[in-house]
């Protein structure tokens, strides 16, 4: 159970539950009429970190976004089933176009992240509320700028006539900075048991993220990254590292159990669930129900998996890969069976310990297998192709929808392969290895006797895969527009930018489409 101290501190328990459309519906016509009503700052602070997690949770657009495009997710056609129009293959084969719901629906999403975060600044919040307010703002900004490079922005919310302002590229990046720096002294300080709170440590981890990719934002087709960047780099992450509040956790799994608010080591920021409420469609359930077959339990929709490349990148030995996972509320699992991380192979029953069938034909053994393609059709093998990631432990003592495991935006050892990076393209392997292998070594994986940008990018998929973060680091490291199993190279490079939607494009004169999708 949450600690009492951790929702008291959240505002209090009753905002928690607060619909977050519902309050925005109040709030805005409160605003057309002048006044607010009865809302107060706190109510929408609640609301503007609804706002924002809501695109991540499950399977919501932006993490769709982020992660089917990549060599980490495939999501294949299962004869009719996963078919949606197409909307999953063409991002895994970047395909996609303008009109693409899924990537107008995480932009849209991450523009009323930054409106609900705006909206509480124009109503007196204390320091703490505006100084939160505005880190929730620059995290919409940054993940803006870091699809589609054009951030419409509006400081002031009273006059809607007034068409908002682009911000692009290195303009954003250093827009991000500006405000982080600001801010920072006002915010809490951080620590893994309060990380769903904005904090001095998230905004140092942000802008490492910003630092990082600054180039990147530059120029994302030759980016080249700067001393001075690299260098900020490795000092915010000094910082961090310095504070002793941090460590890698002895279970990699700790980070994303149902209990990651007590037990996890390496939270600087997550957002709230509560295991009574949500803010995102389907809550955390999504991660696991997105992945899981019909007949295990929880059934799932049989659909998310990866690519056999990218899994037989991990050692056997390594933790990260899967093992069997003890939690509260986890079913007893006779025979000790992978239940979290990558599941391969003959699946069980983890209550009796009996193998699983499929579904159709149910005289199959359900065994997922490392061969997939991104359209499945032969009848005996579609229900099982591809290896299922399950990087969140479910919450099965929760019931119904909401599950109380905190989705974990900044962690420890991100902050660490950051650093290593910065090392590395500073020309200090040896420092950056050193990194490298005091990560691996606690994963249960072998050491390392050298690493380059190649070697670092594979560790940063084995570290942290399915957070959001792989099409950003393929881009950063230049692979992102290459052939990879079952999607072939991009012609040209266009598809490093997501289009601006069309909808957005019809009603706002100062954003135009990104170079190729005319």
């Amino acid at each position: 159970m949450k600690h009492n101290k951790i929702l008291l501190s959240f505002f209090v328990v009753a905002l928690v539950v607060i619909s977050c459309t519902k309050l925005d519906e109040r709030y805005r016509s409160e605003l057309a009429a002048g006044n607010t009503g009865s809302i107060t700052p706190g109510e929408l602070l609640v609301s503007a970190y609804s706002s924002m997690q809501g695109t991540f949770q499950g399977n919501g657009n932006l993490i769709s976004a982020a992660q089917v495009t990549t060599d980490e997710t495939i999501v294949p056609t299962r004869a009719g089933d996963w078919d949606d129009n197409g909307a999953w293959r063409s991002l895994f084969l970047h395909s996609w176009n303008a009109d693409h719901s899924f990537l107008s629906g995480a932009y849209s999403a991450l523009l009323g992240a930054q409106f609900a975060a705006s909206n509480v600044l124009q109503f007196s919040p204390s320091p703490q509320q505006a100084a939160e307010a505005r880190f929730l703002r620059a995290l919409s900004v940054y993940w803006v700028l870091d699809g589609w490079d054009q951030v419409p922005y509006r400081e002031n919310l009273t006059d809607y006539k007034i068409t908002p302002k682009t911000l692009k590229g290195t303009e954003a990046a250093d827009f991000i900075i500006s405000e982080l720096t600001a801010i920072i002294a006002t915010l809490p300080d951080g620590s893994p048991t309060s990380a769903f709170v904005a904090n001095k440590d998230a905004a140092r981890a942000l802008l490492m993220k910003v630092y990082l990719n600054k180039g990147v934002y530059a120029n994302r087709a030759t980016p080249t990254f700067a001393a001075a960047d690299m260098t900020q780099v490795i000092t915010l992450a000094d910082q961090i590292i310095n504070s002793t509040k941090y460590a890698l956790n002895d279970n990699f799994f700790d980070a994303f159990a149902p209990d990651n608010d007590v037990k996890s080591k390496e939270s600087i920021f997550t957002f709230l669930n509560t295991g009574t409420s949500a803010r995102g469609t389907d809550a955390m359930r999504g991660f696991q129900y997105m992945v899981n077959h019909y007949n295990m339990n929880p059934g799932g929709w049989n659909g998310w998996s990866t690519l056999s490349e990218f899994y037989d990148k991990f050692q056997a030995t390594d933790q990260r890969r899967g093992v069997a996972y003890t939690y509260p509320g986890a079913l007893p699992n006779p025979g000790n069976r992978v239940n979290v991380g990558f599941l391969e192979g003959q699946q069980y029953n983890l209550t009796t310990g009996d193998p699983l069938n499929a579904r159709n034909p149910a005289t199959a053994p359900l065994a997922f297998t490392k061969a997939v393609k991104i359209r499945e059709t032969d009848p005996n093998t579609l229900e099982m192709a591809g290896v299922r990631a399950v990087k969140y432990a479910f919450d099965y003592g929760t019931s119904g929808d909401f599950k109380k495991n905190d989705y974990v935006m900044f962690r420890y050892a991100d902050v660490l392969l950051m650093k290593a990076e910065a090392m590395l393209r500073s020309s200090n392997a040896a420092g950056a290895l050193t990194i490298v292998n005091s990560i691996r070594t606690k994963r249960g994986a072998t050491a390392l006797a050298s690493v380059d940008l190649n070697a670092l990018l594979d560790e940063r998929g084995r570290e942290m895969y399915w957070e959001s973060y792989r099409r950003q680091d393929l881009i950063r490291f230049g692979k992102y527009l290459q052939a990879w199993q079952e999607k072939p190279a991009d012609a040209g490079t266009k598809n490093l930018l997501f289009p601006i939607p069309s909808s957005q494009l019809a009603v706002n004169a100062n954003l135009t489409q990104n170079p190729g999708y005319n």
